[in-house]
């Protein structure tokens, strides 16, 4: 799977998937910050990236909009704040742990949650 972080996530995780062999961009990174999550999706989306990000509300929205307009995305994995932002290498070693249990299946609209 390839993935795009949302700025609300340090690039320093990026950093350290990248030492994993995960592809992984951040919004920083790509020239993405002070986007709005909306345009974060449709980069995600156009680069068939999963999305991760702490901004659950918002991004669960943006998946009902995405569907009702029919603008698929490659997903959306949300990151608990029970995680501290600042835990970058625990952030970076529950995303590869849940790359490594993730399968080639449709991954439209899909919406999951990072175990902690």
């Amino acid at each position: 799977m390839k993935y795009y972080l949302d700025e609300d996530l340090s690039p320093r995780i990026t950093q350290i998937l990248k030492k994993h062999q995960i592809d992984a961009v951040s919004a920083q990174e790509v020239g993405m910050a002070q986007a709005s999550d909306a345009e974060h999706l449709d980069r995600a989306a156009s680069e068939g990236r999963c999305l991760i990000t702490r901004n659950r509300n918002d991004f669960i929205r943006l998946t009902v909009q995405f569907f009702n307009e029919h603008r698929p995305h490659a997903g959306v994995l949300i990151v608990p704040h029970t995680i501290p932002g600042d835990r970058f290498s625990r952030i970076a070693q529950a995303i590869i742990r849940y790359d490594r249990r993730q399968t080639k299946a449709d991954r439209f609209y899909r919406i999951d949650f990072l175990d902690t």
